[in-house]
């Protein structure tokens, strides 16, 4: 069994957010655990699992349709992205090896790029260079900045053609461990506030350990917030997140709204705390990766 968390660059028009959601429920074998799509940062998740055939017939579906759906050139959204589908991660769950998800990530980028013209760049435990190990190092430059970016030294994709897609960029492969993302809602429309806090608490920043972190505008709601990516929850728990933020924030007189997980979390990661104390929205029981697939078979 291998777990699949395709990002989209499309959060806000529900029609194609319903139709890439389709695609991949038509695929047999593959189940749909999570879709999560956010307005601000016009992005949309969508958590899959399945074993290797399945998974692997789902990320294409998925590529499909966003492809035809999607056009960069007019996208606009808080984060950053390199292509209609931006990252395609896989991750090991019963039974499946690390080696079994870089093997799939290889094999999916280079069908990607064949069927679709789409460049591809491998990242993480996929990688083939250690400057792609990151993501956001590959992501830098944006889509805006993408053609530049391929023609100069070290930058050529590892699958496919030698510049972007026209509407779709590139996209970016990979494999890895569980990752939670995490935001943290500040009760303020300051933007310098949730950069400072973002930098704080950044593993490269000086901050918390595999966190990753930026600020981004809500605004639709005139309130701005910490996104954050925690690559290793058991080494700094979510609740250690939390409370780094709140204190960070408090520098400013600031206090926290609320926080949110998007997509699905492992049980693991919320031992010791509670939703409560984390002011988590929106935390069911089918939040969690062990109910939601026990419940999907």
């Amino acid at each position: 069994m291998i777990l699949s968390v395709p990002n989209v660059s499309e959060g806000r028009r529900l029609d194609v957010i319903a139709s890439i959601a389709g695609a991949i429920r038509r695929v047999p074998g593959a189940r749909l655990l999570d879709s999560s799509s956010d307005v601000s940062h016009n992005r949309s998740v969508f958590t899959i699992a399945g074993e290797r055939g399945p998974i692997t017939g789902a990320a294409m579906a998925l590529v499909e349709r966003a492809v035809a759906d999607i056009d960069l050139r007019t996208h606009r959204g808080e984060h950053p992205r390199l292509g209609a589908v931006d990252v395609v991660p896989f991750v090991p769950l019963a039974g499946a090896s690390m080696e079994d998800c870089i093997t799939l990530a290889r094999e999916v980028g280079a069908a990607i790029a064949e069927r679709f013209l789409i460049p591809v760049y491998l990242y993480e435990e996929a990688a083939t260079s250690p400057a792609r190990t990151h993501l956001e190092h590959i992501r830098r430059g944006q889509f805006e900045g993408l053609a530049a970016k391929m023609m100069t030294p070290g930058w050529a994709p590892d699958f496919g053609p030698p510049a972007p897609h026209p509407t779709a960029g590139a996209t970016i492969v990979g494999a890895r461990m569980p990752l939670i993302a995490y935001n943290i809602n500040l009760a303020t429309g300051r933007i310098e506030v949730a950069r400072r806090v973002a930098s704080a608490v950044r593993s490269s920043g000086g901050g918390l350990r595999y966190v990753k972190a930026m600020a981004v505008t809500l605004h639709h709601r005139g309130i701005v917030q910490v996104s954050m990516n925690l690559t290793n929850y058991r080494e700094t728990p979510i609740i250690q997140v939390f409370e780094t933020v709140k204190r960070e924030a408090a520098r400013d007189g600031v206090s926290i709204l609320e926080s949110e997980i998007v997509g699905l979390v492992p049980a693991a990661a919320l031992a010791g705390t509670t939703a409560r104390e984390l002011r988590l929205k929106d935390l069911g029981s089918d939040r969690i990766i062990e109910n939601t697939l026990k419940d999907a078979r």
